[in-house]
């Protein structure tokens, strides 16, 4: 994991629709948590995908904004999202540059770490997690940021 309090690297990639995202650009509205996941459609990622989305009402009014990075293309994205009706933001990093950035590269490079980060809009990570097949870890994870960040 990238060290906490840290400056979170700046990156650009496409998102569901096709179109570039940095993050500077995702920070504009406020905080981020930015999670990274192994693919769309796997049972274990909808699920997490999922939670997100049942959580999202509660992210937005604690003035957080939510992102999900992972391999596949927009395409795949944009058929995830609309599967499973998810609000937020997917980003794809399909050469993982952006995954290895924030070490959530698998072991040797190979697979993608769930992990999530929140960061701030001075792009300083604020926490994370990594916690790989323990996904409710995730959901608690975001929980303790929309509280944190609604109790601002």
């Amino acid at each position: 994991m990238l060290e906490i309090g840290g400056r979170a690297p700046e990156f650009t990639l496409p998102d569901h629709t096709g179109q570039s995202a940095s993050l500077s650009t995702l920070l504009r509205t406020g905080p981020l948590i930015l999670y990274f996941y192994p693919a769309d459609f796997t049972p274990g990622c909808t699920r997490e995908a999922c939670s997100i989305r049942d959580l999202h009402v509660e992210i937005q009014k604690a003035g957080l904004d939510v992102v999900g990075v992972s391999p596949q293309g927009p395409d795949t994205h944009r058929k995830f999202r609309e599967k499973y009706q998810l609000p937020f933001t997917l980003l794809s990093d399909t050469e993982k540059v952006v995954i290895k950035m924030y070490d959530a590269a698998g072991p040797l490079g190979f697979g993608v770490r769930r992990m999530t980060y929140l960061i701030d809009q001075s792009r300083h990570i604020r926490s994370g997690v990594l916690a790989d097949f323990r996904i409710r870890l995730h959901e608690d994870f975001i929980r303790t940021a929309v509280a944190l960040s609604a109790g601002n």
